[in-house]
């Protein structure tokens, strides 16, 4: 077989390993879970940019979210 095509195992990694993707993976979900609430709740003039790119943007891992909390959100003085 390919060692391009290899299959990995969820048992390969060491115990401390899983825990750090495990740990990885929540808190990508809850930054992703909790940068989608709150551009579903935001009016499109407090957002800097389409909505529906931002919502796109958000999906891709720690970055995307990262992105809207620091780049997307206007504040209430800036919106008007």
């Amino acid at each position: 077989m390919s060692p391009w095509k290899r299959r990995v195992k969820w048992s390969s990694p060491t115990t401390p390993q899983r825990a750090a993707l495990v740990v990885a993976a929540a808190v990508q979900l809850g930054l992703a879970a909790a940068a989608w609430a709150d551009l579903a709740k935001r009016d499109p003039r407090e957002i800097r940019g389409s909505k529906t790119t931002w919502a796109a943007l958000i999906a891709v891992n720690f970055i995307g979210p990262t992105a809207y909390f620091r780049w997307a959100r206007r504040t209430p003085a800036e919106a008007r």
